[in-house]
């Protein structure tokens, strides 16, 4: 089966040389994504409309390969601090709540000081 890119017409994808998803089979592997609004290019202050413009662009990218988010298998939650957990797992929960992939949070620098969640995620159709 070929492989299918997947781009969110993000200009970070062209410069830094990734796919926002990639398709190959079964899988769906999307990138990490962050709270970036890409019709405007703007990152909001809140690690909430962070995490759900995130998620919005995953679900956008899994519906362009022919998957849903309850196709997610695993899901990998970057956050820049620890208190972001009690604010955002609520949002998990609301996206994420029935369908419950695996998934894990780690705490680490993101690569901007306003990136305060990056959301990555693999889904299987089989």
């Amino acid at each position: 089966m070929a492989r299918q890119l997947i781009s969110s017409g993000s200009p970070f994808e062209a410069v830094v040389g990734y796919s926002r998803a990639v398709v190959q089979g079964d899988w769906c592997f999307v990138a990490g994504t962050t709270g970036y609004d890409y019709a405007t290019m703007t990152m909001p202050a809140d690690v909430r409309d962070q995490a759900r413009n995130a998620l919005g662009t995953i679900a956008k990218s899994l519906a362009e390969g022919g998957f849903a988010l309850t196709d997610v298998v695993r899901a990998t939650y970057y956050i820049a601090d620890a208190a972001h957990w009690d604010v955002v797992g609520p949002v998990l929960g609301e996206t994420f709540g029935t369908i419950r992939p695996a998934s894990t949070c780690i705490v680490t620098g993101l690569v901007t000081p306003e990136m305060k969640i990056e959301i990555e995620v693999t889904a299987f159709r089989g």
